[in-house]
């Protein structure tokens, strides 16, 4: 566990906090500020529920249900039904990083004081992150509409020490042991409580800031690795030039340019495009490398902006409002997260698809500019990477069907009360999986171009520039192998993918480029 603190309700809270309690174990606490909030807001739900009037959440069912009003000795009852009704997920786990995010989202905006619950429900929260506590939560259960209703249940169910939950040790046990075990009190539910822990865009939320930290170390290491193919098929650097890119001004391009041409600074295999078979350009996968990467760069700052939007955001229905009001509203819908998050697996599906067709021009005799057939040792005896592009097509393949938008669809609920839904969470479940197979995808055309560089330098003496070397240093450090007879595989490529994964490739290359962009 990381000894990191990280504290709610002094400050606003960052993409960088949420990354560090979802991954890095950070610990939690709420502030005097925060906890001033939650009482304040607090007294007012509990003078709407001594009055006679219904108020939805409070006195009230839920979604079609909320025609009937609970009298007082059934509210506690009605808190603890919907976390029971609505834990209703099916399928396979999610990831203990996900989990930690969303129930670290949802702690967020209870501590804002917008939400009416009382502070012990808040430090519950708070204690079972810090415990290594996380509920099972299960794959299918959210249309991002009314919140990751499923998902959040499944997590308030372990506040009140019902279900499951997996330990700090990894173990899968009743979340009532586990909590005492650790010394933490099951939760008694009142009034609108049940329904504040439920209502968020917390899991699609969580997913969208796990996948911007690791598309922005991809789109760094995807304008690596696009260097070091121009590199291998001594192709020119001279459409890099920043002035070049000044005339069409996306940022992100001049960002993905300004990297490939640190990366390709003082190489000997750079600019002799038009030795033996005179090329007046570079194939489109090489020499719009940077338009491609940067147009998934400026995505990615676009979603990242709606993150932080909604980090700043107090997601529940009904709300509480400073004047003491509370509100019915329909903030908790999904849509401006859904939207980036599909996104973001349009444009890394594309990127995915421009390095396979640099990774195809690597192997094939016939484009590769005097590299041996597959890169084999010895072409016919030897296949060498014939079947890595293989793989890196069915990782693309893969992909584009990924990038199908999720956030189109609806299907309507809760007898047709709620019959317009985001399917955000949808969205980030297969953002995830775009992530995944983009960093095997970038891992194998690392994995080819650094073995064409070591070829190249070999057979024509040539040099590449020293942040190529310090790169392909790296990787055989790492444990794999140069240029040399067929081999298994898999076990190479599986470290080529931890060193992208890791971030190891780009450490490598900012030893001798400076910090990249």
């Amino acid at each position: 566990m990381s000894m990191h603190t990280v504290v709610l309700g002094d400050s606003g809270t960052s993409p960088d906090d949420v990354i560090a309690v979802a991954r890095d174990g950070a610990r939690v606490e709420l502030s005097a500020q925060a906890l001033a909030a939650l009482e304040a807001s607090r007294r007012h739900i509990e003078e709407l529920a001594a009055k006679p009037e219904p108020v939805y959440g409070v006195s009230t069912g839920f979604g079609a249900l909320a025609v009937r009003h609970i009298n007082p000795g059934l509210r506690a009852q009605l808190q603890r039904n919907i976390v029971r009704s609505h834990a209703a997920g099916m399928g396979p786990r999610v990831e203990r990083e996900v989990v930690r995010a969303l129930m670290f989202l949802r702690l967020k905006t209870l501590a804002s004081g917008r939400t009416g619950v009382r502070a012990e429900v808040a430090q519950s929260i708070a204690a079972l992150l810090n415990a290594g506590i996380v509920p099972v939560v299960h794959e299918y259960g959210s249309l991002g509409c009314s919140g990751d209703l499923a998902p959040l249940s499944h997590c308030a169910l372990t506040l009140m020490g019902e279900g499951e939950a997996e330990g700090p040790d990894g173990h899968v046990a009743p979340a009532a042991e586990l909590l005492a075990a650790h010394g933490i009190t099951p939760v008694e539910l009142r009034e609108k409580e049940g329904l504040a822990l439920l209502n968020g865009t917390d899991g699609m939320l969580g997913m969208l800031l796990l996948a911007c930290a690791d598309l922005a170390r991809l789109f760094t290491s995807a304008d690596i690795t696009a260097a070091l193919t121009l590199e291998a098929l001594l192709g020119t650097d001279k459409v890099l030039a920043p002035e070049l890119h000044a005339i069409r001004p996306h940022p992100g391009q001049a960002a993905s340019a300004a990297n490939m041409l640190k990366v390709l600074a003082g190489s000997g295999l750079t600019g002799h495009h038009q030795d033996d078979a005179p090329r007046v350009q570079d194939a489109y996968s090489v020499r719009c490398a940077p338009q491609v990467a940067g147009a998934g760069r400026d995505t990615l700052q676009h979603a990242r902006t709606v993150a932080e939007r909604e980090l700043a955001s107090a997601v529940d229905n009904p709300v509480v409002l400073p004047d003491g009001r509370v509100e019915s509203n329909g903030n908790f819908h999904g849509a401006p997260v859904a939207y980036v998050l599909d996104f973001l697996a349009v444009a890394a599906a594309d990127l995915a698809s421009i390095a396979e067709r640099r990774t195809d021009r690597l192997l094939d005799k016939n484009r590769s500019h005097g590299l041996p057939p597959f890169l084999a040792h010895d072409p016919g005896v030897d296949s060498g990477l014939m079947i890595a592009q293989y793989t890196q097509a069915a990782l693309v393949s893969e992909m584009k069907r990924l990038a199908v938008p999720s956030s189109v669809d609806s299907i309507p609920s809760s007898a047709m009360q709620e019959d317009h839904v985001s399917m955000g969470w949808s969205a980030a479940r297969k953002l995830r999986g775009a992530v995944d197979a983009l960093t095997r995808v970038v891992a194998v055309e690392l994995y080819a171009a650094a073995r064409a560089v070591e070829l190249r330098a070999d057979g024509a003496g040539l040099t590449p520039g020293a942040a190529s070397r310090a790169i392909v240093d790296a990787l055989r450090g790492a444990g794999v192998d140069g240029p040399g007879p067929d081999r298994f595989l898999s076990p190479d490529l599986g470290v080529a993918e931890q060193f992208v994964r890791t971030g190891a490739l780009v450490r490598a290359a900012e030893s001798v480029t400076g910090e990249l962009a």
